[in-house]
């Protein structure tokens, strides 16, 4: 199989699991009681994390090294920008969290569901970026990232998107709205990640040199999301200890996904 169609799959792979898992709607009668939300919150909580540090801060680390400079002077600069261009969105764009009455970011009339769909949007950007920027270098060639392990972190979003989907999802039928379009708005917000995979596949392409830094940059924003808002989530009111659950499961996966195919 060659990269060019490698690519494709693993890029389509977390828009799958997005996809799959708003479908729930037509299957589910009520929403996902509060304690599954809580799990699955820190199963993405934990995925994201592990995500993070195996597949993008570590091979960050050793591409700088292999070509010579400071090991990590990229993971460090590029992790900070990161978090701090997350930082600077979630600041300006206005959006509302689930289980949350209180808008974020600059005001604005929007309604309530449009701000719930931002703030999924928000939260799928640096996913996307994660996925493009390790296929950007299996497309290079580059020793450090194996298709393998693009394809353990491909599969390791989608995973934690199947869930993930179903509670973006439900609470737009519980809004007043079809399930019919709850799911498709649920599939749309799924577009996100592949469509941010393709721009950081090109531009990366465009400035190679620099792809310890994006690795570490998609780190740093994937880590303002877990921290910002997944584990608020996990850990607020009832049932947190199976939010802290659910962080050591979804580490766990990524982990053993990433060291067993990378």
């Amino acid at each position: 199989m060659d990269n060019t169609l490698n690519i494709l799959i693993g890029i389509v792979i977390p828009f799958a699991g997005t996809t799959l898992g708003a479908a729930m709607v037509f299957f589910l009668k009520s929403g996902m009681k509060l304690y599954i939300q809580k799990l699955v919150l820190g199963f993405a909580s934990g995925v994201m994390i592990a995500a993070s540090v195996w597949s993008l801060l570590i091979p960050a680390i050793d591409m700088a090294e292999s070509q010579g400079g400071v090991a990590w002077l990229p993971a460090v600069v590029g992790f900070l920008l990161g978090i701090g261009f997350l930082l600077i969105l979630d600041s300006v764009i206005p959006h509302l969290h689930m289980d949350s009455d209180k808008p974020e970011g600059k005001k604005s009339s929007l309604g309530k569901n449009t701000m719930l769909v931002l703030a999924v949007t928000l939260h799928n950007i640096p996913e996307g970026m994660a996925v493009g920027v390790v296929f950007a270098g299996v497309l290079a060639n580059n020793a450090t990232i194996s298709v393998a392990g693009a394809f353990a972190l491909s599969i390791g979003i989608a995973i934690q998107n199947f869930p993930e989907g179903a509670i973006i999802s439900m609470p737009l039928v519980g809004n007043g709205i079809s399930k019919r379009r709850a799911f498709s708005y649920g599939a749309l917000l799924g577009v996100v990640e592949p469509i941010g995979a393709i721009i950081t596949i090109l531009l990366t392409s465009l400035i190679m040199p620099v792809l310890p830094y994006i690795l570490a940059f998609a780190a740093g924003a994937m880590i303002y999301v877990v921290v910002e808002e997944l584990i608020p989530e996990a850990q607020a009111g009832e049932h947190s200890n199976i939010g802290t659950i659910g962080v050591a499961i979804g580490f766990s996966l990524m982990m053993i996904l990433d060291v067993a195919l990378g």
